[in-house]
């Protein structure tokens, strides 16, 4: 693998930079305190070519590849991590109709998504069906030309804004995940509604309720692939999406260096600066190295998904160690500022609060591990 960045990358990743610096860092612990979906921003991000990065521009998309979305992606994460998720599952939702749509659902829906005319949601997640995806319980029953959905799915993001929703239902029972269809379900289907909004412990910019389905119409032709393929359907984009959490993960990791190594330049104890001291040194160089492992981590996968290879294991291993590392380094930073890391006045406090889902949603650590162990013992030895 080169490890050195295209002209065209490096070009995006300062463009995503930039922006990202200027449009929503200055406004980000506002917008967070206030709960705020900054709708205008998106807007501008989507005029950028970020919400289609892995898309053709004969959809509308930019087609930049998986490399340049996950630099850009960092970028913005590390401003903001609830926009960057608002971008990453506008791409996550394109990736299915990409992958297994008509070239009819390809026109329809994937242009407008990749073009940023709309956003897209998710929606896979039940109050009673998380990581267990096979026990889902929304029903969809074939009616003449249409299908009807009824249910209830939680935690969807981006879903108070979204146009187009990529919906997992149930086709047919006793069938465990065989039994699950994928459908594209658009906001003024009948039937549709949009839950209150969830009240989170971070990502407060990026919007989150429940998405309830009664009896909602949707036409036999945004059935997506055939029946009873829905499962693997989500799994395929959810391996793209975890390339996504990885570098959202290395967003806000990088923030948090950025934050505890000028903190400790700054700040003077026993007369001398924290960056003094070897146990800060320590910290900092702990949270450098995992940085750089996450990024060749992540990047990799990045790598091998422009590559039209195999990422199931790659992408998994990329944002569980992303997302882990995380953790620790959010900690750490936090205790580098030490009384002052836990007020709302200090981006760090806000950085610990966005971290901490990393390692929940799109598959959480145990499942990623289970997902590793599972493709390390198919290979021969």
């Amino acid at each position: 693998m080169n490890f050195e960045l295209t002209e065209e990358q490096s070009l995006v990743q300062l463009m995503a930079r930039d922006f990202a610096k200027d449009r929503i860092e200055p406004h980000a612990l506002k917008w967070d305190q206030d709960k705020h979906f900054p709708k205008e921003v998106v807007a501008e991000m989507a005029d950028l070519g970020f919400m289609g990065m892995m898309v053709p521009d004969s959809y509308g998309g930019s087609e930049t590849g998986a490399i340049t979305y996950a630099l850009a992606l960092q970028e913005i994460a590390h401003a903001d991590a609830g926009i960057a998720v608002t971008m990453s599952v506008t791409n996550l939702c394109g990736e299915p109709i990409l992958r297994h749509g008509t070239e009819e659902q390809k026109l329809t829906y994937l242009t407008p998504l990749a073009s940023g005319e709309k956003l897209g949601a998710f929606c896979i997640t039940e109050p009673e069906s998380g990581s267990d995806a096979g026990s889902l319980r929304t029903k969809a029953e074939l009616k003449g030309d249409h299908y009807v959905l009824s249910g209830v799915k939680q935690f969807i993001t981006n879903s108070s804004f979204a146009d187009i929703f990529i919906v997992m239902a149930r086709t047919s029972e006793g069938g465990g995940t065989r039994g699950i269809s994928a459908f594209i379900v658009e906001k003024n289907f009948k039937g549709l509604s949009v839950g209150s909004v969830e009240d989170k412990m971070g990502l407060r910019t990026s919007n989150t309720t429940e998405i309830i389905f009664d009896n909602c119409k949707v036409p036999k032709k945004n059935l997506i692939g055939k029946e009873g393929e829905g499962f693997k359907v989500a799994m395929s984009a959810l391996d793209s999406g975890r390339i996504g959490i990885a570098s959202q993960s290395l967003g806000i990791a990088r923030a948090c260096l950025d934050e505890a190594r000028s903190y400790a330049q700054s700040r003077r104890q026993f007369n001398r600066q924290l960056s003094g001291f070897q146990a800060i040194q320590w910290m900092l160089a702990d949270m450098a190295t995992s940085i750089a492992a996450a990024h060749h981590l992540t990047l990799h996968a990045a790598y091998l998904k422009d590559q039209n290879k195999k990422i199931i294991k790659e992408a998994s291993m990329a944002k569980l160690f992303a997302s882990e590392s995380l953790q620790k380094i959010a900690y750490d930073a936090v205790q580098i500022f030490g009384g002052y890391g836990y007020m709302k006045d200090y981006k760090i406090e806000k950085l610990y609060r966005d971290a901490r889902v990393t390692t929940i949603y799109e598959g959480t650590s145990e499942i990623q591990r289970l997902v590793i162990a599972r493709e390390t013992l198919k290979e021969s030895t």
